[in-house]
Formats: structure tokens, sequence, C-alpha cells
């Protein structure tokens, strides 16, 4: 199978797979391409040129739906590659200025938000020119956990800043040329900012949304429909390298491998720290550690939860990407397919949920769920302003967000 990937830590998994030899264990040759923009990876999983992808995970359900001006081709997510791995990374000189506005390093993002108002104020005061902050595609968790950080503090990013796209390894160059303030991005990119010199980190993923979804096995699912046994083998090799992924006795050798220039092309003790979610966030400043700031494998990491489908789509609906309609959210849960990774994991001892979908939010400690073994423990994966998201009231999600779907 011929497989995209972009340059990022959490494209681990396929890497694993293809390099320990779990892929192989599945009677399968792993084929895996570098690409540099999340849109090649679209393009060229839509038109065949891969027969999977590394993706992100609002992606498959943007193309299905037809939306961002895109051909509409039925893509579909079996199979997830981990929770968080993200952080949204400031330059010096915006640090700077958040500082006289309340900002703290390892302050909680409402204090970071707040404080990132108060530089958007002054700048509209003065008639400065607007922040210019940077993502990966506008169909991507990244942009939505930005928005959503951003509106929490009454900051419009359609009007009070710049959001501009760019592809994950020209993030710290722009950065370092001025061209953006800030931008969020996966690792190691942030932490080469930091390590520059350049660039502070001022909230993760996990901070935002904690065990919050972000890459998924993206693919046609024609290819699922003509191939499933194939389909199979690739979900238990994946499974199976996402647990060695996250054993941390495992983290040393997988930063060396994920090190190469073929891969990731970072030095290996960044990659480590971010294994670890032992995160440097200031140049000459001590690690901080975050907890679950990227898990492969625990927690069900690699379910595809329908409920993540839908959260990724509320925010299409928030921001105007597409209108809502029942007919409209099916489709776009119906992308996550937790009965193909059911199937083919029921002849292995993996532990699967018993439900598709859950409340996201909703738990604050480690809690035990309904699984086949009665073992499978959740959470805490709550939103840093306490919000809930139920999956079977969108609207209701959506009217709190002051979104009108009547």
């Amino acid at each position: 199978m011929k497989l995209g990937f972009i340059p990022l830590v959490d494209s681990a998994p396929l890497i694993v797979a293809a390099e320990r030899g779990f892929a192989a264990a599945e009677g399968l040759r792993l084929e895996l391409v570098r690409e540099t923009s999340w849109a090649n990876i679209r393009d060229r999983v839509m038109l065949g040129h891969f027969d999977g992808a590394h993706m992100l995970g609002p992606l498959p359900i943007a193309t299905t739906l037809g939306i961002g001006g895109h051909l509409e081709v039925p893509l579909i997510a079996p199979f997830s590659l981990g929770l968080g791995g993200n952080a949204i990374t400031v330059s010096e000189a915006l640090f700077k200025e958040m500082q006289a506005s309340g900002a703290e390093l390892g302050a909680g993002p409402a204090v970071m938000a707040k404080a990132l108002k108060g530089v958007v104020a002054e700048r509209q005061n003065t008639s400065r020119p607007p922040l210019t902050v940077a993502m990966v595609h506008p169909f991507s968790g990244h942009n939505y956990e930005l928005r959503y950080w951003l509106a929490s503090a009454g900051i419009d990013p359609d009007h009070d800043i710049r959001l501009v796209v760019l592809p994950p390894p020209f993030m710290v160059d722009a950065l370092n040329e001025g061209q953006i303030d800030a931008f969020c991005v996966g690792e190691p990119w942030n932490s080469l900012a930091v390590d520059r010199g350049i660039g502070v980190i001022i909230a993760t993923k996990s901070a935002l949304w904690r065990q919050g979804p972000d890459k998924v096995l993206g693919l046609r699912a024609s290819f699922a429909e003509d191939h499933p046994d194939r389909l199979y083998r690739l979900i238990r090799a994946l499974h199976r390298a996402a647990a060695w992924a996250g054993d941390p006795a495992n983290r040393s050798d997988l930063a060396s491998l994920l090190a190469q220039p073929a891969y990731v092309g970072a030095p290996p003790q960044i990659i480590e720290r971010a294994l670890g979610g032992h995160m440097v966030l200031r140049a000459s400043e001590p690690p901080a550690t975050i907890p679950d700031f990227l898990v492969f494998h625990d927690h069900a990491a690699n379910f595809p939860w329908q409920s993540h489908a839908l959260w990724f789509y509320s925010q299409m609906v928030r921001w105007g990407q597409i209108a809502h309609s029942a007919e409209t959210a099916d489709r776009a849960r119906r992308v996550y397919r937790p009965d193909l990774y059911r199937t083919a994991l029921t002849t292995t001892d993996a532990d699967l949920p018993n439900a598709s979908a859950k409340v996201e939010g909703a738990l604050t400690e480690p809690m035990p769920v309904a699984s086949r073994s009665g073992r499978m423990v959740l959470g805490p994966d709550g939103f840093f302003d306490g919000l809930l998201f139920d999956p079977d009231d969108v609207e209701g999600y959506l009217r709190k967000l002051g979104v009108n779907v009547d």
C-alpha cells in the first residue's frame, strides 16, 4: 500500500508499522511518501495516487461533503492515529506584548487568550496592522481549536486578526522572517521555533481539549469496499504500531527513527521531549510536563469516535463553512467508521468500546467505560472552558455558541 504523510511526530504509527515489522506481520508492504502540505495529501488520496494517508481529522469529512471549493469524493476514517500533539506558538515580540496584558509562561489558555485580546485591542486603538496567525489548513483541528480559543476571549478570528494557511514545515521560517506573528501546528515545529529562540509556546491542544482528536487514517470509501481484507490488515498493523509507539520503553528508539531525514527530520532530543510531553515553552526555560500532550494508544486513542466527527462538523457550521441540516450532520458522522475498526480487531485481544460516540468533555477524571474487556479507562477529556459536546444534540451545542440553526 502507498501511504502519504506529513513530517510530524504524530505520523509515528504509520512509520512504526512500516519500519518495525507490524505491517509485514500482516502481509503488507507499506510505501510511505513524505508530502509537504495537507492539500497535497488530500488531492493525492482523492485521485488515487495514495491508497491512504496520515490525514487531518476534519479533512475526510469536508471532502466527503464537497465543501471548500473541492470535488465531492467520499472518504472515510476507520482509525485514529492519536490524540493531542498540537500547540499555539507566538513570536518572542508578541509574547512580550502579551506579558504587558497579564500573560505568564505556563498560564492556562484563558489567561493567555485574555492577554492576546489586550494586544489585539491595543493594535486596533492605535491603527496598527492586525496580527497574522498561521494554521495548517481550513479543515483542520488546528483551525478549529485556534478559533475556539480566540473566540473564548472575544477575539473574532475572521475580523480581529488575519488567519493564513501555511504547510507545517514552513511555519518556523515564516515566524523567523516576521511574516507571521503566531501559528498553530503539530510537533516538532513548535519546539523548533522555541529551540531557535524565536517562539514561545503559549497553549497546547491538550490544555484546550484534553485527549482531543487530531489525525486519522484517511482513505477513499471505494478502497474499503474494493479491498476490505487489505484495509483490515492495515488497521491491525497500525493498532500494534500505535501501542508500540505509546510505550515509554520505546521512546528513545522512536525518536531516533522519526529523526531520520526521510521522516520528520528533526533532532531526536526535541522529538523525544514531545513524545514524553516534556515541552520547553521558551528558550532557556526548563521543560514543563504537559499531561496527555500526545497520546498514541491509551484511552482508546485509536478508536474513530463518531462524536469526534460531529464536533469537527459543528465547527464547520459555527464558522460558516457549511449550512447545518440533520442529513448533513449524519453524513459527517458516518465518515468515521468504528464498524470497520471493530471488524478488523475482533479476532485480536484489542479492547473495543461498546459505544460509537460519547459526550465529549464530560470526564473530569479517569473513568471506566463499557468495553469488550470491561477494563477500558477514558478521560479526563475536558474542554478548557468546561463546555460539553453532546453528539445527540448538535443543534443545542451550536445554540450555546451563539449559532442560529433555526
